[in-house]
Parts: C-alpha cells; structure tokens; sequence
C-alpha cells in the first residue's frame, strides 16, 4: 500500500485564518512549532479532516460578520435556525474590534473548497466583503440591500456569497434576503451564458486552489 503523504501546516498558513477561526486539517498533518504557537496566540480551532467533514458536510450556509455587523449575524443565525438551516459561523463572536477582509476571505474560501453551499457576510456597508470574497476563485459576491436585488443577484450573477451592510438596512428586512438568497434559481439560459463568461474572465488570471 503507498505510504500517504503528510501536509505540514507552517505558520503562514495559521497567519492567515481569522482569530477565533478553524484550521481543518487531514489525519496525520504536521503542524510546525511555530505554527502550533500561532493557532495558541490566535485561538484558532483545529479540526481534524474526519470530524470536519461530518460537522460541515451538512451546512448549507457559511456565515460570518465583523464587530459591527455582529447583532446582525446573531439574528441570523436565530433566523437559519428556524428554518431549520445548517449552517457554520466563522466569527467575529464578539464586538470586540476586528477586520472584515479576514471574516470575508474565511467564509469565500469555505464556499470555494465546498464546506457550505452558500455563504453570507454582514459587514458595516457589504461593499468591502463582497470584494474580498470576490478575490477567492470560484466565489461570485454580490452586496445585497433589499428583496429585489438579492432576486436579481441569484437569478441573474448566481451569486453563492451574499454580503450584508448592517448599517443600510433594517433588521426586519434581513430573514426576507435571506429566503431569496437562498431559494431563488439560477435557470434562463441567458444568465447562465453571461455567468459562463465571468468565469471566463476569472480562469485567465487565477490558479486553481
């Protein structure tokens, strides 16, 4: 039997999850010293593969916001829990001052690797996640105010990550974006050819990960 090749996780790679975050890492990886004293200093969560992919396997949304989008992302989460909707938070858990493009980049990337279907973001505006997000390949970000642009974002961009600006909309707004992001379909032919060449687009410039 071929012997399996071990990851070893350096502590760029720790570096570069938000604190409070979660490493997902396969059995058997090697994490380096100094990495080990990075996942401490950030509190980061680490997970072996196994256990991951069954708490992940079933998530249908990646969620997550930064200190001012925080009471924000608590009421969603209350409101995917009655629907009933799966769904993995990625942080901030406090209002403690933090930066959006680490909470962005974390909820992009578990949509990319295909930890959660979908994903959304609250941050002050939405603007600056949604370019975040946007960086990741494979990630289509859209911000989103009100019913009818997350219905055109879907229908027409199938956006996957939907970004929130908890200081230009009300909360009472929020569990119907949500419902649309969630439930409205990516059909007409001539969407899906226009989506096709934003990928396009996209597959000139970026590595897969």
């Amino acid at each position: 039997m071929a012997a399996t090749k071990r990851r070893i996780v350096t502590a760029e790679d720790v570096q570069a999850i938000p604190e409070g975050g979660i490493l997902d890492i396969a059995p058997g990886t090697l994490l380096t010293d100094i990495a080990r004293e990075w996942v401490q200093k950030r509190k980061i969560r680490v997970i072996e593969h196994a256990v991951a992919t069954l708490e992940r396997a079933r998530a249908r949304v990646a969620i997550a916001s930064d200190h001012g989008g925080f009471d924000m992302k608590e009421s969603l989460k209350r409101y995917l829990g009655e629907l009933p909707a799966t769904f993995v938070d990625y942080g901030t858990y406090s209002k403690d001052s933090v930066d959006y493009p680490d909470f962005a980049h974390a909820v992009a990337l578990a949509v990319a690797v295909g930890h959660a279907q979908q994903g959304i973001v609250i941050d002050g505006a939405g603007i600056g996640s949604a370019i975040v997000a946007n960086k990741v390949p494979g990630v289509r970000a859209g911000a989103c105010y009100n019913e009818a642009g997350a219905r055109n974002a879907r229908e027409h961009n199938d956006i996957n990550v939907m970004t929130l600006g908890s200081t230009l909309m009300t909360p009472d707004q929020l569990p119907q974006l949500v419902h649309v992001f969630m439930t409205a379909q990516h059909t007409e032919s001539r969407h899906k050819a226009r989506v096709a060449k934003i990928t396009d687009v996209e597959k000139r410039y970026y590595r897969k990960l």
